[in-house]
């Protein structure tokens, strides 16, 4: 008995000094709170845009837009106010039926950057989005008068609003779109034309 005792006391000893003393069970660390700010965004926002003179052209148009924009994770951040101001870069393809105006339909892209207040339980932000591209549409200037010289065409926009988080990787907005469409004088023809109009949209972070 007093050699099993032994042996399994030699046994455990060497187990202890191969293995070392015995540590405490390791916690894997919290994961860190999901920030919207940090991921990129796949947003749909439609809009209806109505004409803000300041153009040349003498008609009133009336756009339905929708737009699908991209938007990266933050390139710059700074604490402002209690949250964070976040710079983002913003790209949008955008497909609007003219339901107003002798052309039929405006089909564009426009890039730009994204400026963006985030509180810091991040259930809210406000943003300011402007930029510019190019697009298509069918063209009647020089068979309406007050229609658009050429089917190429310019773009600008600004787009502000505001966005609630309805959940860790879903949002809901609502916003202002200004739109300016022109040639840019490439064409005899180029009445241009201005459009404003509310935005619905929603995002989803990934």
């Amino acid at each position: 008995m007093k050699f099993a005792f032994t042996l399994a006391a030699i046994l455990m000893c060497h187990t202890v000094i191969i293995a070392g003393p015995l540590q405490p069970a390791q916690v894997a660390p919290a994961p860190a709170p999901y920030d919207p700010v940090d991921h990129w965004e796949l947003g749909f926002d439609t809009s209806a845009l109505w004409s803000a003179g300041g153009g040349a052209s003498p008609l009133d148009y009336v756009f339905l837009s929708q737009m699908v924009t991209v938007r990266s994770p933050y390139v710059f951040k700074v604490s402002v106010a209690g949250g964070d101001l976040v710079m983002r870069h913003r790209l949008t393809l955008l497909g609007e039926a003219i339901v107003e105006g002798p052309e039929s339909y405006f089909l564009g892209v426009a890039a730009g950057g994204s400026l963006e207040w985030w509180n810091t339980p991040r259930t809210f932000s406000l943003f300011l989005s402007a930029g510019g591209g190019v697009g298509w549409m069918d063209s009647t200037g020089y068979e309406i008068e007050g229609g658009q010289g050429q089917d190429f065409n310019l773009n600008w926009y600004v787009h502000s609003g505001a966005r609630w988080m309805m959940s860790e990787q879903l949002s809901a907005s609502i916003g202002v779109y200004f739109q300016h469409i022109s040639n840019g004088g490439a064409d005899d023809i180029n009445p241009g034309v201005n459009a404003v109009g509310p935005t619905l949209g929603l995002t989803w972070h990934y």
